[in-house]
């Protein structure tokens, strides 16, 4: 979720959440409180009934359009599948605007009064709930926490990590390759720093040889002196593959100077169409044979579960924004293993819309693994790499 900040100027996805319904306020059971823990635990009632409060940003001036594409996909996956749940949207602004009084607050009165948690959105506001010591509710946190350290044991941390889809891209490209040096290029942004570290971390644990090289850039176009200097290292020291901890317009740039010969792999950010509107006027052949991974949402629209939810409508005159669709697609499968919680499920897998989900929550157990799809660049666009199921 590195890319919120920087893409909620974008186009805002509206058009589900008018028609999705108002919140519905829980009347479920009361919960207890554990005698070993203190911690407010999921009630032994019917799965039928159980209370869910959604926690997201909506006030933020950076992160609305953000949480309101999560909150659409939210309402998308609760208008199919009720399952005798009820939910309440809780709404906060910036945490990190000097408003953790009121996330704090806001959390302690949606765990109160609810039996399930979906939310925060940001890394800066699950850092400030773990910090303060406030997850004594079973949490589903939209959003990894900043740093690294244990986690509480009521929470679930299910966001988009493209940390984790680089360590997949580095164990999809690196299998069955011994002494293959791979080459990791990344901008400035701290997504793209963070994006390749991983990468070049879960390659070396396998064993294999990286270089990290931050390429500079003005604005949206690197220093043409560094791809230069990037031409001339690839031909005197050719890597066995590069790793692109870049967008896609970025992606372009290095494509043009290392050819087409050497194998380009990157993550979702790679890819900004959306499905609606390919055409052949927006279509990148440049970039054919890149891949990378992407969710089902993105490039498989007839994957089971991704045919039986509506697609949002744009604003008039408004593009869509591809990581606007991610969240909402997001916000979809966080509905789903809110709803498996619900129902007293400690351990199941999904075929979700963000890819293949493997859950395990409660028991003392925590552990989730999304798996995205492999995709290439395949006549200007990204497509599943196998083929559709």
């Amino acid at each position: 979720m590195a890319w919120l900040t920087s893409q909620v100027a974008l186009a805002m996805l509206v058009g589900l959440c008018a028609t999705a319904g108002a919140n519905t306020t829980a009347v479920a059971g009361q919960s207890g409180l554990s005698p070993a823990t203190g911690e407010l635990a999921l009630p032994a009632a019917s799965p039928q009934i159980r209370r869910i409060a959604l926690l997201l940003p909506l006030r933020s001036g950076a992160l609305g359009q953000a949480a309101e594409a999560v909150r659409a996909g939210f309402m998308a996956g609760f208008e199919r599948d009720r399952n005798g749940a009820t939910l309440t949207l809780y709404q906060t602004g910036d945490g990190a605007g000097g408003s953790t009084v009121d996330l704090l607050s806001t959390y302690a009165e949606a765990a109160l009064a609810n039996d399930i948690v979906v939310g925060p959105l940001s890394r800066t506001d699950l850092t400030a709930l773990i910090q303060a010591d406030a997850i004594r509710r079973p949490t589903i946190a939209l959003s990894p926490p900043e740093g690294e350290g244990p986690l509480p044991g009521q929470l679930l941390v299910i966001g988009l990590s493209l940390e984790d889809e680089a360590r997949q891209v580095a164990s999809w490209a690196g299998a069955g390759k011994t002494n293959a040096h791979a080459l990791v290029l990344t901008g400035s942004a701290a997504w793209q720093r963070r994006t390749a570290k991983a990468f070049a971390a879960q390659w070396q644990q396998s064993g294999l040889e990286s270089q990290v090289l931050e390429l500079p850039s003005a604005g949206a176009y690197f220093d043409a002196a560094s791809l230069a200097a990037l031409k001339k290292q690839l031909h005197s020291d050719p890597p066995a593959l590069a790793f692109l901890a870049l967008d896609a317009a970025q992606a372009r740039q290095v494509r043009a100077v290392v050819g087409s010969e050497l194998p380009l792999y990157g993550i979702s950010q790679l890819n900004p169409f959306v499905l609606q509107e390919r055409t052949s006027s927006t279509a990148w052949p440049d970039l054919n044979g890149l891949r990378l991974l992407d969710l089902p949402w993105m490039i498989e629209p007839s994957h089971p579960a991704v045919m039986i939810y509506p697609r949002v409508l744009p604003q008039p005159e408004q593009p869509r924004n591809a990581n606007l669709e991610r969240l909402y697609a997001l916000g979809i499968d966080a509905w789903r293993i809110a709803n498996e919680v619900g129902a007293h499920h400690t351990g199941f897998a999904l075929d979700g819309v963000s890819g293949k989900l493997a859950v395990k929550f409660g028991d003392g157990v925590t552990s989730f693994r999304r798996t995205p799809l492999q995709a290439i660049y395949r006549d200007g666009f990204v497509m599943p790499l196998l083929p559709v199921r």
